[in-house]
């Protein structure tokens, strides 16, 4: 398995571009999110039914879609699995809200296909094709690098 640094320098290659860097500070994040969305739309009941959950939080797809996925970040390193699971946290309790106070699968695909449209745009600016056409797993690359992103410009500004 490729190390952190490996994923970083092989999608950074696609996003040089300080505009499209721009557009995937706000769109990967949006999709992210939608896509926890979504997952939260499908009906849970096997899930209820086969594991006797009682919390709303983590009786969905997307909670267990999520521990899923934390097991890729956790191989990565130990803080790139707690910034990701902080984010998923945070995707899970506003997807949640969202869900109580709008229909959760409209605004989900609403979300959804406006931010691969930033996502494309950005791209086309670049004049790269996305990582993940490459590899899918720079599907799961995009969020943390975006984290690292803002970290280190945050950092750089101190």
């Amino acid at each position: 398995m490729k190390s952190a640094k490996q994923w970083f320098e092989e999608y950074a290659v696609s996003h040089q571009n300080h505009t499209n860097q721009l557009v995937h500070y706000i769109c990967v994040p949006l999709i992210f999110f939608s896509v926890f969305g979504l997952l939260m739309s499908i009906p849970s009941t096997l899930l209820k039914n086969s594991f006797q959950l009682h919390n709303p939080l983590l009786e969905n797809w997307a909670a267990l879609v999520g521990l899923l996925i934390s097991i890729f970040y956790l191989r990565l390193g130990f803080w790139y699995f707690i910034e990701m699971v902080l984010v998923m946290m945070i995707s899970l309790v506003g997807n949640f809200w969202l869900g109580n106070n709008t229909n959760l699968l409209y605004t989900s695909i609403l979300i959804f296909v406006l931010a691969w449209i930033g996502q494309f745009w950005g791209h086309h600016v670049e004049g790269k094709k996305p990582s993940f056409a490459k590899d899918l797993q720079f599907l799961l690359i995009g969020p943390l690098w975006v984290i690292q992103k803002l970290g280190t410009k945050k950092n750089n500004s101190a």
